[in-house]
């Protein structure tokens, strides 16, 4: 097809997933076409810098021939059988892989095709495992405010996003809030980390209490949250969160849906903050977008009562653990060690984050926050006082005009709204000093344009 034609096809049949389609009626659908390591490529031609790596998947970068060849190779084997009842060797080799870098236990992996699935497996063996262990009632989820957990009707309960929930409700109940750790707009202990940590994480053991221990399965938390823009964890909060979970027998499950397979340095986020989960939820980079994959990887003791006579996890999906993407995650694992990934981002986490912090020096940035590779910038009206954007204000700037004029300047990221505005970045895990410079220099002429606007 010819651009024109690409175009009008796009807006004629394409329904894009969270896009306000009336903003395409007089202005061009971005067509991305190529990508060669951190960069894409639309359909005319212009290069963009992918400060997103795609949506926090392409942890490799962009055009890595292994993979597709990995792939390719796989399809010519065994294009597909499902995991019902019958197992594959790249299922069995990537289980095998995953189960040996996650801490712990932490050895059971039933493969899903993405995210969202992940989440929702999780829910349903929390509440399964209880009822097979003599605690029928514990079923009620905590999760924390602003957090995204999934689109699917279990995980979207699990989220903590009212906008994102109205227009689909009723969903399933049972679901509560708890508070996040936004230490930039802690309600209290604004000077101390530590104590705002241990305030926030006992929140979780009030409403334990409030609903009763005997009914609460699992709670449900990013290692740095994403929604309302990269939330790191006050120093000594998972300890705290797993305390309470074992004191009330509640499952603790650490949704590394985005923090996994890189992007805080490690494997997994819980290593990072050195916290021992029930569960992990896992996708995204686990292929590094080459092929659709996630996982729910479970502890040992979650199994046993499905290792019982006729006892089954009656949940599954066609193509969870599809043998392409798990062929392509063992190589996309692979090349995570024989390039050293981890080693990679751990040694310049610390440039990227002072890159960003040269950005406070614009009256509009609020805060910078995050950890590895994975940041939010907080846009607000006055630094001093921390004053944030009304919804009009932030429909004009953040919308209107920063995160058309990042793209327009070669930048691909996020801009975002949940919660108060942000900017989000999470660049492959490939990119060094130079991409963080370039990533720099354009968000400067934005956001010094945008402060001119407020």
């Amino acid at each position: 097809m010819d651009y024109d034609h690409l175009q009008q096809a796009a807006k004629d049949h394409l329904w894009l997933h969270f896009t306000r389609h009336g903003g395409y009626e007089t202005s061009d659908v971005p067509i991305i076409v190529k990508g060669e390591g951190a960069y894409i490529y639309d359909a005319q031609g212009k290069r963009y810098l992918d400060g997103l790596a795609g949506l926090f998947v392409s942890q490799l970068g962009h055009g890595r021939t292994e993979l597709a060849d990995a792939a390719a190779a796989q399809a010519r084997e065994l294009a597909f059988h499902p995991l019902w009842s019958y197992a594959h060797p790249s299922a069995i080799e990537l289980a095998e892989k995953v189960a040996s870098y996650a801490p712990g236990s932490l050895n059971r992996v039933f493969f899903t095709s993405g995210g969202g699935e992940a989440v929702e497996s999780a829910w349903k063996l929390a509440k399964n495992y209880f009822k097979l262990t003599g605690k029928p009632m514990k079923h009620k989820v905590i999760s924390r405010t602003i957090a995204y957990h999934g689109t699917t009707q279990g995980a979207l309960s699990i989220t903590g996003l009212p906008g994102l929930k109205q227009q689909f409700e009723p969903l399933v109940p049972s679901t509560f809030r708890v508070p996040n750790t936004n230490f930039y707009r802690a309600p209290l202990h604004a000077d101390d980390e530590e104590a705002f940590g241990r305030w926030a994480a006992d929140q979780i053991a009030v409403a334990i209490e409030n609903e009763g221990a005997d009914s609460v399965a699992a709670v449900f938390l990013e290692p740095v949250q994403n929604a309302g823009g990269c939330f790191p964890p006050p120093p000594g909060y998972w300890q705290r969160v797993r305390e309470i979970c074992d004191e009330y027998d509640v499952l603790l499950v650490s949704d590394e849906v985005i923090c996994a397979f890189g992007r805080l340095g490690h494997m997994f986020g819980a290593e990072r903050f050195d916290y021992q989960p029930d569960i992990i939820t896992c996708a995204k980079g686990i292929t590094s977008g080459y092929a659709p994959l996630g996982a729910m990887i479970a502890d040992d003791r979650l199994m046993e009562p499905f290792l019982q006579g006729a006892t089954s996890f009656a949940h599954g999906y066609t193509f969870g653990g599809h043998p392409v993407s798990t062929a392509v995650g063992l190589r996309n694992l692979q090349i995570f060690e024989d390039e050293n990934v981890l080693e990679h981002v751990r040694d310049n986490r610390d440039n990227f984050r002072a890159t960003l912090e040269r950005l406070k020096d614009l009256p509009i940035v609020g805060d910078v926050r995050g950890d590895g590779y994975f940041y939010g910038i907080e846009l607000v009206k006055d630094q001093t006082t921390k004053e944030s954007f009304t919804a009009e204000e932030c429909e004009r700037l953040l919308f209107g005009f920063v995160s058309k004029q990042l793209y327009a300047e070669g930048l691909y990221c996020r801009a975002d709204d949940r919660g108060d505005p942000v900017v989000q970045l999470a660049p492959p895990l490939i990119c060094d000093q130079s991409h963080f410079d370039e990533m720099e220099q354009i968000l400067r002429v934005v956001l010094d344009k945008a402060s001119s606007m407020i």
